[in-house]
């Protein structure tokens, strides 16, 4: 494959060129990003691939167990950076940040999970689902974020851009109409207009935490004695070894995917003039990653390749997380970001002026059980504020039962064989608050916060804490059942207005609806036949037709219904 197969001397002169050159690479691994090149920022291809729960456990950032040919060649070639987190240890509530730009616990997308929306086929088997692993009383809910909110990707068809996704969706609320040209397993960039620009996001399962116990039995494409390393919170066994070899034979398939993606970039002719984003939507697979506020839940690794070789080779150590992901894209494309998203971009023609001191991170509801827990954490320490601890930080969540790993925690606890780092997971209760420092303590077991030398940090990350949640009216603070309430009045989902079309004596078309932040959507002669899944046009201002033509209009606001389809055949008698 072209992408990896790159002539050595060719790359020793690469080397020698940002050695030699006036180039400032060590400015630009302290965070100082030199602007893209103009006439690429016009209107640059962008593609996401997204892998889950992962954390770095790859070559490029340090981990060298196995051999990951493909992403260590994207890391040579592009941005690495150090110091990217989301805001949910868990994919739905990340996913919502993601994709507006804000925080779930401002959106009410924090609890994980609210309904059976994955798939936008809220069916009865899917319901039944839903209902085992959630309260009893808590319906089944699609969260109603405030009208201005939209998925930023309706923002970039309304400036020309195809959208795809390919194909996990996932925000807590089902994807608006006219979110995506094309979301399903197939969707890339190929269905677009002929030199239309693209952002294409492919998610990538091959990692998820279900494939450690549902591929236990397959062949690994690991040695089967590769020697892994164990974090400490972990039990050093057999059974926890041959589950972390599952997770590193699940990280070489996921390369693997990735070589996929940019072969058929290359194959394309777009490869070089792509950005590509490559990064996991949160932590680890294990115990105490997914689902943990500490690092191995929250921190995740991130790849950036510019077109042109721009930014080669370095690192960026600045504090980003999920909310600035949404306005760098539109910042890319040279879109000014809207003011609503709690986000700033970090790259582009809008990028923020002034970096992030803190990035922040929340947990609440898991299934059945609630907690709520906030982190703050700046470049080396970590607070986080435990607003129940009166409960353990463990819950048997039904998910993570399955794992052998997880299975032989609970033997090893059983027989009080767990060392005293593993055994804080489960104590039966849990202090109000914890301080970490995560340089000299990158696992996250000493608690400082009784500690008088951290006295100052302490009372510095707990007042940033307590500041940031009133700031953004953390909705994590209102009983869930008064949350569904708020959204859905008497457990009712709100129904989006049908639109109003109007069609004047010349043909000129305009299009309303009265629900207060619904995204228009219309198709004009639909084919093969009306109702087919030709995407939806964003409806942005009027627009002529001729005698004969089908007009469908649909209209439809983030977690309410979607208004039915409305058709019109356009005839008008001749005087």
């Amino acid at each position: 494959m072209k992408f990896i197969m790159i002539n050595r001397q060719f790359l020793y002169s690469i080397c020698f060129f940002f050695l030699v050159s006036s180039y400032s690479c060590s400015s630009q691994r302290k965070g100082q990003i030199k602007p893209l090149n103009a006439e690429i920022d016009s209107a640059p291809n962008i593609v996401w691939i997204v892998a889950e729960d992962m954390s770095a456990n790859i070559a490029a950032f340090g981990d060298s167990t196995i051999s990951t040919p493909i992403l260590d060649q994207l890391a040579k070639e592009g941005v690495k950076y150090n110091n990217v987190y989301t805001p949910s240890p868990v994919c739905s509530p990340a996913r919502s940040a993601l994709i507006t730009g804000m925080y779930p616990t401002a959106l009410g997308t924090h609890n994980m999970r609210t309904g059976p929306w994955w798939d936008g086929v809220p069916s009865p088997a899917r319901l039944e689902r839903y209902e085992r692993f959630t309260p009893k009383g808590v319906i089944a809910y699609e969260a109603v974020p405030p009208p201005k909110v939209k998925m930023f990707t309706e923002i970039l068809r309304k400036s020309g851009y195809y959208t795809s996704n390919n194909s996990k969706e996932d925000y807590q609320f089902l994807k608006t109409a006219t979110a995506w040209d094309a979301c399903d397993d197939d969707a890339d960039w190929r269905g677009r207009k002929s030199d239309q620009p693209f952002f294409s996001v492919f998610n990538l399962f091959a990692t998820h935490e279900s494939q450690i116990w549902e591929r236990a039995e397959d062949n690994l494409l690991v040695d089967k004695d590769l020697e892994v390393p164990v974090p400490a919170y972990l039990p050093d066994t057999k059974i926890s070894r041959r589950d972390i070899r599952r997770m590193y034979s699940n990280i070489v398939e996921m390369d693997k995917q990735v070589g996929d993606i940019l072969d058929k970039l290359e194959a394309d002719g777009l490869l070089d003039n792509t950005i590509i984003m490559w990064y996991t939507d949160h932590g680890g697979p294990f115990p105490r990653q997914k689902r943990s506020l500490h690092d191995s839940g929250i921190k995740v690794p991130m790849i950036i390749r510019h077109p042109d070789k721009q930014l080669v080779g370095t690192e960026d150590n600045r504090m980003i997380s999920f909310v600035d992901f949404a306005p760098t894209i539109l910042s890319l494309v040279g879109i000014k970001p809207p003011e609503y998203m709690q986000g700033k971009a970090f790259l582009g023609d809008f990028k923020r002026e002034q970096e992030p001191k803190y990035i922040y991170a929340a947990t609440d509801r898991f299934d059945k059980f609630y907690d709520q827990a906030r982190a703050v954490r700046d470049k080396r320490f970590k607070y986080i504020k435990y607003y129940r601890p009166e409960i353990p930080i463990f819950f048997p969540i039904g998910y993570r039962e399955n794992m052998a790993m997880m299975k032989e925690l609970h033997r090893l606890r059983e027989k009080d064989s767990l060392t005293e780092i593993q055994k804080i997971w489960f104590k039966p209760t849990k202090p109000s608050e914890v301080l970490y420092d995560t340089e000299k303590d990158p696992h996250e077991v000493v608690n400082l916060a009784g500690n008088p030398e951290y006295r100052e940090m302490l009372l510095e990350l707990r007042e940033e804490n307590a500041v940031f949640v009133k700031s953004i009216d953390d909705l994590g603070f209102i009983n869930e059942k008064e949350l569904i309430e708020k959204f859905w009045p008497n457990g009712i989902q709100p129904q989006t207005e049908q639109p109003i079309i109007d069609i004047d004596n010349n043909n000129i078309v305009s299009i309303s609806c009265e629900t207060n932040g619904a995204t228009i959507g219309y198709r004009l002669n639909a084919s093969p036949t009306v109702g087919s899944t030709d995407s939806w046009k964003i409806y942005s201002g009027e627009f002529q037709i001729k005698n004969g033509d089908v007009i469908e209009v649909v209209a439809h606001r983030i977690g309410f219904q979607p208004s039915t389809v409305k058709t019109v055949q356009h005839s008008r008698s001749k005087n």
